[in-house]
């Protein structure tokens, strides 16, 4: 059965169609000046949904994107979360005015497992502040969190005034999984998209996270999941 589904997947959504759902990324620590030129010239040549980058790098990737109808998404409080909400808030803001259209940042999770929900909604609620209007992406690391812990961060996450949630940093964790993607979609209502990322690599691992519910698709490999579809 799983084999059928994801032929009728290939043949269902077209090259145009998942370019638009792929968030192309390069958060490493190491990204030099041209590791995020070619990130963005990928991002221009299969019209990516956004260029994911660090706030060091937004800027750089807003100067090769403004004249295209690719995004520029910037992560914050990244990679752990913790710093505190009047800092994300204010990274957010920096993004934002460098040229940032989506914000995907790490909720306070220690917070999140000591059952202080009014932190987590204030660290939200800061950074959906400073976006003023843009979108907002909560990255829920749910490799860390159980199920009860997702399922209350979500709730969170759409009381706070955020746009999606996403499963992963990427970073150091497990990454997306279906299990996960269908429980976020579950419980975040129809206004509220999941983004699954981390470990989406090839276009089998997309094409499952896609039909497990996801909208958005954050990977490094955008180039050749793409090449696999058009080349299927």
């Amino acid at each position: 059965m799983l084999i059928i589904q994801k032929k009728e997947w290939i043949q269902l959504i077209s090259p145009e169609k998942l370019a638009e759902m792929i968030d192309h990324t390069n958060i490493k620590p190491n990204a030099t000046k041209m590791d995020i030129k070619k990130l963005c010239d990928d991002a221009i040549e299969y019209n990516f949904s956004c260029a994911c980058v660090t706030p060091f790098n937004v800027l750089q990737a807003h100067e090769i994107l403004s004249n295209t109808d690719v995004g520029v998404c910037a992560v914050i409080g990244f990679p752990f979360g913790t710093n505190k909400p009047e800092i994300k808030a204010f990274e957010a803001l920096v993004a934002v005015e460098d040229g940032a259209e989506e914000l995907d940042m790490v909720l306070n999770i220690g917070s999140l497992k000591s059952s202080a929900d009014a932190v987590v909604k204030r660290d939200i609620e800061g950074v959906v502040e400073s976006a003023d209007g843009m979108i907002v992406k909560v990255i829920l690391e749910t490799a860390l969190l159980n199920d009860s812990e997702k399922i209350r961060a979500c709730l969170l996450a759409k009381e706070s005034g955020a746009n999606y949630v996403k499963t992963s940093t990427g970073i150091g964790y497990p990454g997306a999984n279906v299990h996960d993607v269908k429980l976020l979609k579950d419980n975040i209502g129809e206004k509220m998209g999941v983004k699954a990322s981390g470990g989406i690599r090839t276009l089998e691992s997309a094409l499952d996270m896609i039909d497990a519910g996801a909208s958005k698709i954050g990977t490094s490999t955008g180039p050749s999941i793409m090449n696999e579809l058009i080349n299927k």
